[in-house]
């Protein structure tokens, strides 16, 4: 199953919640891709909540151009649920 950001909705800081096409929903700190110039702008709080899903490439995108694969941030919103380690080993997040 290829995953999707179905929903998105900012809540502080760096943080967004997230639904995904397989029903999950999760907050994911986002802080962590805020990493070279295509992100530097959005280390501005006020920059990086003017996010918004895009029903096309099916993941969070933001007004810059910048964007985050699902899978990174199914990552950082389930990242300590023991069921899907073995998933995110498989994608190389985790060693």
């Amino acid at each position: 199953m290829f995953l999707h950001v179905t929903n998105a909705s900012y809540i502080e800081d760096y943080k967004v919640e997230v639904l995904f096409n397989d029903g999950r929903k999760g907050v994911a700190d986002l802080s962590s891709a805020l990493k070279g110039s295509v992100f530097e702008s959005l280390r501005n709080k006020s920059e990086f909540s003017l996010f918004r899903v895009d029903k096309e490439l099916e993941t969070i995108v933001w007004p810059n151009g910048a964007d985050l694969a699902p899978e990174y941030i199914y990552f950082q919103a389930f990242k300590n649920e023991p069921k899907l380690q073995s998933q995110f080993k498989q994608w190389g997040y985790i060693a």
